[in-house]
This record gives structure tokens, C-alpha cells and sequence, in this order.
């Protein structure tokens, strides 16, 4: 349990725009694929079974790219609880050099699966996720 989660990515030729560098659609992709894996990781099997997440809203900073062949480290952090069916997942891209540079902060709502409606986040959900003071 933990309020971090990071995974490497390397630059495949499918994420490589006509700039020659990796695609802003990638990284949306990128940030999606850590927090599943946070989730995942993370989270107890019922609630994973019980809930699902979508996104409502991205703000990306974009401060630098990646050509083919190079990894960056992925991290994402929740730094605050929800907000009823709302949580805010902070990503940061760090490139071999040790330079920040991409960064995001994505809010994602809870979806109960039985239904398909937008679902406070339950205590038990988010302790999981938000570190303790």
C-alpha cells in the first residue's frame, strides 16, 4: 500500500510522432497504464472487482520528449484524499538525465461497476493510496 507507484518505459517505434519524438497521446497512455498498475497493485481485490475508474479532466506540462530507443521513469503520487467520487493522481516523466520532463495531474472519479454511476470514494478505497500524516 502505498501513496507512489513508478514503472519504466522505453520509446517504441508506434510511439513516435513525425517529430521524432514520443507522441503527447503516449504519454496520456503512459499515465493511464501507471495508475491501472497502482490500482492493481494496490488495492484490495473486491474494491477492484467492485469498482472502476475514469478520468475527468488532464493538465499536462510538457517539458521535454524522448526520441526512439530512450526510457523514462513514470511515477504517479496522490498526494490528498478524494473529494466524493473524485481523486487527483500527480505524474512526473523523468528522463535518463535525472530531468523532470514531463508532468500531469489527472483526476480520476469513481464508477461502481453494478451500476455504471459515479460512486463516492469509499474511507476503505482511499487509505489504501493516501499516506498517513
Amino acid at each position: 500500500m502505498s501513496d507512489r507507484f513508478a514503472l519504466t518505459f522505453t520509446a517504441q517505434p508506434e510511439h513516435i510522432d513525425e517529430n521524432g519524438h514520443v507522441n503527447n497521446a503516449v504519454w496520456v497512455q503512459w499515465m493511464e497504464t501507471i495508475a491501472t498498475a497502482h490500482w492493481l497493485a494496490d488495492a484490495d481485490p473486491a474494491h477492484v472487482a467492485a469498482y472502476a475508474w475514469v478520468v475527468t479532466r488532464h493538465e499536462i506540462d510538457y517539458r521535454g520528449n524522448i526520441r526512439l530507443g530512450v526510457s523514462v521513469t513514470g511515477e504517479t503520487e496522490i498526494r490528498e484524499g478524494p473529494s466524493g467520487a473524485r481523486f487527483d493522481r500527480h505524474f512526473t516523466f523523468t528522463a535518463p538525465e535525472g530531468k523532470a520532463i514531463v508532468k500531469a495531474k489527472t483526476t480520476w472519479a469513481m464508477v461502481d461497476r453494478a451500476t455504471g454511476r459515479l460512486l463516492r470514494v469509499p474511507a476503505e478505497v482511499s487509505a489504501r493510496f493516501v499516506a498517513s500524516p
